[in-house]
């Protein structure tokens, strides 16, 4: 049984499975899910922008960020129980159990890679996204770049995983293993 108030942050690398183990949580629980990601990707295509050139303007004008950040915090006042898969939310949310998933940077690109083939879903992403290598070069940039604009505007490292109550290496992992690691996790911090 969970508790009255469970709140997920969900934090990881690219391709570590994280949108979908964070949509799976919230069918299991039947909680809402905040995707984080996705916000930007909607910003960045009402002006036109592909992500990369979005995330430029960002890194600039911090203003952006604030905006996604109050809607962050706004959220437990909001809701219960939810999932919210966010770089910052284990921060903004510091009640909420935070989980960070890792992966291998080759294993995470060859999984973008069958993603982008197989959704066709992002169709404001960089264009140089079109090999397993373009796509491990970007994955290893965008981890540094994350890494010093968190730092940057807020003196946090988003991806140290001391910030996390559940670390899980999903690189030789099927989805079902990390959700079963997640639940068991989640339930046994709820209860």
């Amino acid at each position: 049984m969970l508790n009255k108030n469970l709140i997920v942050s969900l934090n990881g690398q690219e391709g570590s499975g994280k949108s979908t183990i964070a949509t799976m949580l919230a069918e299991k629980f039947d909680i809402p899910r905040f995707y984080m990601g996705q916000l930007f990707r909607d910003m960045a295509k009402e002006k036109g922008m592909t992500l990369t050139e979005f995330r430029k303007i960002c890194d600039q004008d911090p203003s952006l960020d604030k905006k996604v950040d109050d809607y962050v915090t706004s959220l437990p006042n909001k809701h219960e129980k939810f999932i919210i898969e966010s770089r910052t939310a284990w921060h903004f949310i510091p009640q909420s159990i935070k989980i960070y998933l890792r992966v291998d940077s080759k294993t995470a690109a060859k999984r973008i890679f069958d993603g982008l083939a197989e959704k066709n879903n992002r169709g404001n992403e960089d264009t140089a996204l079109d090999t397993i290598e373009n796509i491990e070069k970007s994955i290893l940039k965008r981890r540094v770049e994350d890494s010093e604009r968190y730092f940057s505007f807020y003196g946090i490292r988003q991806d140290e995983e001391k910030n996390y109550d559940l670390i899980v290496d999903t690189t030789n992992l099927t989805i079902q293993e990390v959700l079963e690691k997640v639940i068991i996790f989640i339930n046994a911090k709820s209860s």
